[in-house]
C-alpha cells in the first residue's frame, strides 16, 4: 500500500468531532473553499456524504470530482483517509 500523509495520519488517529474540511487529506484550501461554499463545511459533512455513497470509491471519487474538481491524487487521498477512519471508527 501507498504511503500515507502526515495529514492523513493525524486524521485518522482520532475521532472526528468538528474538524473542518480541509483537515482531510488530499483537501487543501482551494478544493475546501468549493466544499465550503456548497455546504461541505466540516470534515463529517463529507463522510456523510461517503456514507451515502455506500463508501463506493467510485461513486466518491466522482462525487468529489463534479463537487469541488480534485484531480486523481486528490480523489484517492481523500477517499483513502475517510475509509481507514470509518474501519477504526464505525
Amino acid at each position: 500500500m501507498s504511503s500515507t500523509s502526515q495529514k492523513h495520519k493525524e486524521f485518522v488517529a482520532e475521532p472526528m468531532g468538528e474538524k473542518p474540511v480541509m483537515a482531510l487529506a488530499g483537501i487543501g484550501e482551494a478544493l475546501g473553499g468549493r466544499l465550503e461554499s456548497k455546504g461541505f463545511d466540516k470534515a463529517y459533512v463529507v463522510l456523510g456524504q461517503f456514507l451515502v455513497l455506500k463508501k463506493d470509491e467510485e461513486l466518491f471519487r466522482d462525487w468529489l470530482k463534479d463537487t469541488c474538481g480534485a484531480n486523481a491524487k486528490q480523489q484517492k487521498d481523500c477517499f483513502s483517509c475517510l475509509k481507514e477512519w470509518c474501519d477504526s471508527f464505525l
